[in-house]
């Protein structure tokens, strides 16, 4: 697939803040490849942008409702499974590629638990039950801002493997 392609304009004025200019250059792939991270989008996407999609849904999971969340709403296997932390690190964000290998080991011995069927009420129950998650939440939002400035960054310098401008 050809680069998906973002207007000179609007890539402007996403540059008013990080967030919002991953978020535009996320909007532009997610666009291009049908709306939903599947394995047809995913065919039709390059690494990198791979990885930027799938970090941006893994921020947004996380500032909302942590990594129990995340896993419940079955995305655990493209985070923990793929090597998703792998290209983190080698991006240069070696501390949130260490901390999803710390998330790994647990999603891999909590996932039946966490990825079943729950009612509302037991999937509140998790958090309770499963308080080693917490500081890894902890973890990601107290850094959460720096993550993304550094994404930020390499989609920045590396602008033309992700969007093509029009």
């Amino acid at each position: 697939m050809k680069n998906p392609t973002i207007s000179d304009a609007a890539l402007r004025e996403a540059a008013a803040s990080m967030d919002s200019f991953v978020a535009a250059v996320v909007g532009a792939i997610s666009e291009a490849a049908g709306g939903e991270l599947t394995a047809e989008a995913l065919g039709q996407l390059k690494p990198d942008q791979i990885t930027l999609w799938g970090y941006w849904l893994m921020r947004e999971e996380l500032m909302d409702g942590g990594f129990v969340q995340l896993i419940h709403n079955g995305l655990g296997p493209f985070i923990f499974l793929n090597p998703f932390a792998k290209a983190l690190r080698l991006w240069g964000l070696h501390d949130l590629s260490k901390l999803v290998y710390k998330g790994r080991k647990l999603y891999e011995a909590k996932r039946q638990m966490i990825e079943r069927e729950l009612t509302d009420e037991e999937f509140m129950a998790l958090y309770e039950q499963l308080p080693e998650f917490d500081d890894l939440d902890d973890a990601f939002l107290v850094d959460e801002e720096a993550y993304t400035e550094q994404v930020a960054r390499y989609v920045d310098e590396h602008l033309t493997d992700f969007v093509e401008i029009v």
